[in-house]
């Protein structure tokens, strides 16, 4: 059985293979024990094309989440390859925290929306989950929540206070790293794009796809190996994400082109964190066997 337990923590489904797809998958191929960790089912999420638009929540059926673990399912097992299928599982249950939408959007006054939920208790479930997985490596948001998405802020916010009260108690020492783009392979992407945009989508405007400069970067995962696998998990949440046909680049439903990258980047934020380190290629580089 292995000793290396990775956790990652997402706000919604597809959050988790569109920013760690390939991650997820290099480690499950190496055998570490990795759990992904979903705060609400994306009930408030733009879905694309016709066939399931009538379960969006304004003025529809309101049965986005409950497709959206179907679509979680299915993407984690891409991503699991020919091993066992890793499967969902969501803070506090199903459905115990609610999709809060953009910023000023009404949804964010539903009282379940995951954004004004009592912070202590959203803590809570997180240090039960680090007290029942006892991780040495966690993946979270940055402090802005990548692009500024109140849930994606609050799993910042609830990660950093739960982690700090489960070191505290158990004395352990976790690495922590926040999931990012590097600038300079944002634009290596974009340039090779250039020439294959699909018919309805666009370019991004400089600055509109967050990234963070190379000498932010502290760690790069090299996910070329399992590249396909992470492509396949982002077909999976179909009604999230449109892939292009050269499968290098996908979409959201603004149409944005956005690359596929075979290398994940990553800001290590734990306390032990050397400032001005070598880049990491292992997320576990530095750690004893246990």
């Amino acid at each position: 059985m292995t000793s290396r337990r990775l956790l990652l923590v997402h706000a919604h489904p597809d959050d988790e293979s569109l920013m760690t797809g390939g991650t997820i998958a290099r480690y499950l191929a190496e055998g570490v024990d990795v759990r992904v960790v979903t705060f609400t089912l994306g009930e408030e999420g733009e879905v694309i094309g016709e066939r399931w638009a009538g379960l969006v929540a304004d003025g529809g059926a309101d049965q986005l989440g409950g497709y959206r673990i179907g679509e979680l399912t299915a993407a984690l097992a891409e991503l699991s390859g020919d091993g066992p299928a890793l499967g969902p599982r969501f803070l506090g249950g199903a459905g115990r925290w609610r999709d809060s939408g953009m910023a000023g959007s009404p949804s964010a006054r539903h009282p379940r929306a995951l954004a004004r939920a009592d912070l202590d208790e959203v803590v809570a479930a997180l240090v039960a989950e680090l007290v029942d997985f006892d991780p040495q490596v966690v993946v979270t948001y940055d402090e802005a929540g990548t692009y500024g998405h109140p849930d994606h802020r609050r799993v910042h916010e609830a990660c950093a206070a739960a982690l700090a009260a489960y070191t505290t108690a158990s004395g352990r020492q976790i690495k922590v790293y926040e999931s990012v783009t590097e600038r300079s392979s944002l634009q290596r992407g974009l340039a090779a794009a250039a020439g294959r945009v699909p018919v309805g989508w666009r370019m991004p405007e400089p600055g509109e796809l967050p990234s963070y400069p190379d000498d932010a970067i502290t760690a790069a995962v090299d996910v070329g190996a399992v590249l396909d696998r992470k492509v396949s998990a982002l077909e999976a949440h179909a009604t999230q994400v449109t892939v292009a046909p050269s499968r290098t680049e996908y979409a959201l439903s603004n149409n944005i082109l956005t690359p596929v990258g075979a290398v994940e980047h990553y800001r290590r934020v734990d306390t032990a964190a050397v400032p001005g380190s070598a880049r990491e290629t292992d997320l576990f580089e530095g750690l004893a066997d246990v």
